[in-house]
């Protein structure tokens, strides 16, 4: 599901602003549930009150470390797997992390988990492998865990719009 999404603001539809910031979000879903979520934090992201960052998305097993470096921030959403992070996304930071170490100093950074069990083990682990990045959370993990509600799915695009917002404000 490789895209790239941007919004422009115009005047008269003549004139648009070129985005000045970058988000990616990667995620991985075996079961549709986490893909619901990451469809859901990308509608925040893309929200029209965010204007000048563009949104990048892509799977864990389609990005690459020439997508993270792209970006000013980044996502990223796993199911828990086993009590860890899925194998997808692992494959992703083990293939980012040599080509970004020391590049991407101070990015930051959300993560979103759908857990059937409590969650701890994959945040852990996607926490351990980032503090080596040298980026810098800028939120708790949104974790579903459970039966999937999905009221929740709210929450998944407070996490997109947060961050957009935050980028574009020069906040993170």
């Amino acid at each position: 599901m490789a895209r790239s999404l941007s919004k422009n603001c115009g005047n008269s539809g003549t004139i648009h602003s070129v985005p000045d910031k970058h988000l990616l979000i990667v995620y991985h879903s075996q079961s549709g549930t986490t893909s619901r979520m990451a469809e859901a934090v990308i509608r925040g992201a893309t929200s029209t009150s965010v204007d000048g960052v563009e949104v990048r998305v892509r799977t864990a097993l389609e990005a690459d470390a020439d997508d993270l470096q792209w970006a000013d921030g980044f996502i990223l959403g796993t199911p828990e797997n086993f009590g860890y992070m899925s194998g997808a996304m692992k494959y992703f930071l083990d293939r980012v992390y040599y080509p970004c170490e020391g590049k991407l100093n101070g990015r930051p950074w959300a993560l979103f988990v759908r857990a059937g069990n409590d969650g701890t083990g994959a945040i852990s682990s996607v926490r351990r492998i980032l503090i080596g990045l040298a980026v810098r959370e800028v939120q708790e993990p949104l974790l579903i865990r459970g039966e999937f509600d999905d009221a929740r799915l709210a929450d998944c695009e407070e996490l997109g719009l947060t961050m957009a917002a935050g980028l574009e404000a020069g906040v993170f």
